[in-house]
């Protein structure tokens, strides 16, 4: 991502996006506008191999696993398409996610979520930050993104991948949803996609937890999430078994020797055992 200038107020959104569309060279561009005010234009990406789906889709068969089954992302026109309508539908339903002013094949215009001066930093950045301050303060941060994907499915709704990295602080310190260019609801039922979501914001958080020293806390607090509404007995049932197909990861170390990614692999299943 990269600042670009560019003159003016944004009178004509359609105009603007007609006007920089082919201009751009990154995929996500920030346009710093007269005033201050700032917005974001994604253009299409190249399509995507299918190499990856395939074998997510084996894993998932092996493991036994359909939380696993890999959502297409095919990038490039089907990605803004998708990516724009599922920005519609989920503010239609009251999820906090970036306005879209302006959409055409190739790309489309979306509003900040911040305001001229102030950042939107990812909750996973805000993760990063709050761990010099202690556990009690990972925690509040990490059990406020719970929330969010709470809320968030009490509308009927999912996210596309619940990363920590897709959901942003706004200055009003609520948290906002962003990055849409799948849609699981295509494929897979809703207790799927819920717990899809919940994994994605486990494997992406659960090492901060760790590093914190509030595992145990999370833990308590995650089996309180999945027991209260929107959520049943069939996600909770697809807690229990991914837990238990993937207890085999308690044996990898909770250190660095084989890399960052095991040790987040390793947390999160903490995170969602019952140890």
């Amino acid at each position: 991502m990269s600042d670009r200038p560019a003159p003016g107020p944004l009178r004509d959104p359609a105009a603007f996006l007609a006007q920089q569309l082919p201009l751009q060279r990154q995929t996500v561009a920030r346009h710093v506008l007269e005033g201050g005010a700032v917005v974001w234009l994604k253009r299409a990406g190249p399509r995507r191999s299918r190499t990856g789906y395939r074998a997510l889709a084996l894993a998932a068969r092996v493991l036994r696993l359909p939380v696993l089954t890999p959502v297409p992302t095919p990038g490039g026109r089907a990605a803004i398409a998708t990516e724009v309508r599922r920005l519609h539908e989920l503010q239609a339903r009251g999820v906090r996610v970036p306005q879209v002013l302006a959409a055409a094949e190739d790309g489309f215009l979306m509003a900040d979520l911040g305001a001229p001066g102030q950042d939107t930093p990812s909750l996973a950045k805000e993760l990063n930050h709050a761990l010099p301050a202690g556990g009690g303060a990972v925690l509040a941060l990490w059990t406020q993104g719970l929330a969010t994907l709470a809320d968030v499915h009490a509308r009927g709704a999912c996210l596309s991948q619940a990363f920590a990295r897709n959901l942003v602080r706004c200055p009003d310190g609520r948290i906002a949803c962003i990055d849409f260019e799948d849609d699981p609801a295509a494929v897979l039922p809703p207790a799927l996609c819920q717990w899809r979501d919940a994994l994605c914001y486990a494997h992406s958080t659960a090492l901060h937890l760790a590093q914190a020293g509030v595992l145990p806390e999370a833990r308590a607090a995650w089996q309180r999430w999945q027991a209260q509404p929107p959520y049943g007995p069939e996600l909770q049932a697809l807690a229990r078994q991914t837990a238990a197909r993937l207890a085999w990861l308690r044996h990898l170390p909770a250190d660095r020797r084989w890399g960052r990614d095991a040790q987040r692999v390793r947390a999160a299943w903490e995170l969602l055992s019952s140890l």
